[in-house]
């Protein structure tokens, strides 16, 4: 399919990893000399991804009440652009939705709605809930991937117990329902998407478990640059 543009950067500001840090924590220096912290939304392992000395791309805030003006972006791995802001997915994905990059999910009637309470005793909140002119539902939990094995993106690349427990949830909803889990693959460099059985075994198997009683996968394929995202498709599903 021909690429899609779902999301345009600011003005971003270039420079290269010194180190990461404490999770939170980036720091970076500047194309002119000067070193400075930027917040890392990514929280995770950021397996394979955080690699020192790389190119990277900042976002700056001019809001006076933050502590680090700068957020971390994207990272240049090899001739790949990988994006690390956490935060832009979910984003990305009610944009797309509302867009109409995925039609087979979103009529011109459908009502989208972010971070719905459901699950065992509303304990959980769904990342999107779709409400269809017959009143039929389909619920989304986004995942964001990052990690890749040559072509294949992907995840989990730590142990999840949350991510588990969104599995076993979205299970909970057949048949009454619809239920999709969303693979975000941050990077345009992967063609194909399996779970991550070497960092997480269960969440494998969880994965297995849910596409043979139902649960949809859209390993879905996003190439970052630093100017836009732009949707490339669906990944190969390799299970």
């Amino acid at each position: 399919m021909t690429s899609l543009l779902v999301h345009t950067y600011p003005s971003l500001v270039k420079g290269i990893l010194i180190k990461r840090y404490k999770r939170f924590f980036a720091d970076i220096q500047l194309d002119n000399g000067e070193l400075i912290t930027a917040h890392c939304a990514n929280t995770g392992p950021m397996t394979d991804v955080c690699v020192e000395g790389q190119p990277v791309y900042l976002s700056r805030s001019d809001n006076p009440k933050r502590k680090l003006a700068y957020t971390w972006e994207m990272i240049q791995l090899g001739e790949t652009w990988v994006g690390v802001n956490t935060n832009l997915p979910n984003q990305v994905v009610k944009n797309a939705l509302l867009q109409g990059v995925f039609p087979d999910l979103v009529k011109n009637d459908t009502e989208v709605r972010s971070e719905v309470a459901y699950g065992q005793n509303n304990g959980s909140r769904i990342d999107f809930l779709l409400t269809h002119a017959d009143n039929s539902l389909t619920y989304i939990e986004v995942k964001n991937t990052t990690w890749n094995q040559g072509e294949t993106a992907l995840f989990p690349d730590t142990v999840t117990t949350r991510g588990q427990k969104h599995l076993q949830e979205l299970m909970a909803l057949l048949p009454a329902a619809e239920a999709i889990m969303l693979y975000f693959i941050n990077r345009g460099d992967c063609d194909r998407f399996a779970p991550g059985d070497s960092k997480d075994a269960k969440y494998g198997q969880l994965l297995r478990q849910a596409v043979a009683k139902g649960v949809k996968v859209l390993p879905c394929r996003f190439q970052v640059t630093p100017t836009g995202i732009n949707y490339l498709g669906l990944a190969e599903l390799q299970l």
